[in-house]
């Protein structure tokens, strides 16, 4: 699952990456208007957090073009001005949730869980296929009773894929989400094909009733 973190306050930035990142998520950040707007239009969110107060201009106007474009992310306002006006706008503009600073660490992971259980897995909080259970956000998966063991990329490209299940998956977008904006220093797809011959090979051992298909030179599709 990737996170966008829009917070321009350093230390506040710093520590929701933290967090986030030992609750497994791949975590992307920007600090003001500007470059908050880039990433949005460029790439995909799973989840984002989103400051009202942001130097360069309005976190609402954000959340207004991330709609107007028809963006599938999951938007949780986080925001210090705890004002009934901006939590209606924020609302009523297409926020999932609005959680006012301060907060627990806690409460915010519980936020993210549920938005995501909601809009990305459908109001389900675990993903069956067949033999195959997978919980997202407890990060573990089994074949029939029999646990399987990943690495924590792995374990992102095979949600990535369960996620989209029986839909084709560019090979670009997917190391994009699971590896972030840091695939644009990458000169080749050799780790993605590394972390897919893992899968299969792991899939196969363990009896799993799915199969990673390859299109050659566009993606893969995970069917059961």
């Amino acid at each position: 699952m990737k996170i966008l973190v829009i917070e321009d306050e350093q230390d506040m930035r710093n520590g929701l990456v933290q967090s986030l990142q030992q609750e497994g998520y791949t975590v992307e950040t920007a600090s003001n208007f500007d470059a908050a707007l880039d990433k949005i239009m460029v790439y995909e969110y799973d989840c984002i957090l989103l400051d009202i107060g942001l130097p360069g201009g309005n976190g609402l106007e954000l959340l207004a073009q991330l709609k107007r474009e028809g963006k599938d992310g999951s938007v949780i306002i986080v925001s210090a001005k705890d004002s009934l006006e901006d939590k209606i706008t924020g609302l009523n503009l297409g926020a999932d949730d609005y959680l006012a600073k301060p907060f627990h660490m806690a409460e915010l992971h519980a936020r993210v869980r549920s938005v995501l259980r909601r809009n990305t897995l459908n109001g389900n909080s675990q993903i069956t296929l067949n033999n195959l259970l997978i919980d997202p956000i407890d990060r573990w998966a089994r074949v029939d009773e029999t646990p399987m063991i990943f690495n924590r990329k792995e374990f992102d490209v095979l949600l990535y894929l369960a996620i989209n299940k029986n839909r084709l998956v560019h090979k670009n977008a997917l190391a994009e989400h699971v590896w972030g904006d840091r695939i644009d220093e990458a000169n080749s797809f050799d780790f993605v094909y590394s972390q897919i011959k893992n899968l299969r090979k792991k899939l196969k051992e363990h009896g799993a009733e799915v199969e990673i298909q390859a299109v050659y030179g566009i993606g893969y599709k995970l069917t059961a």
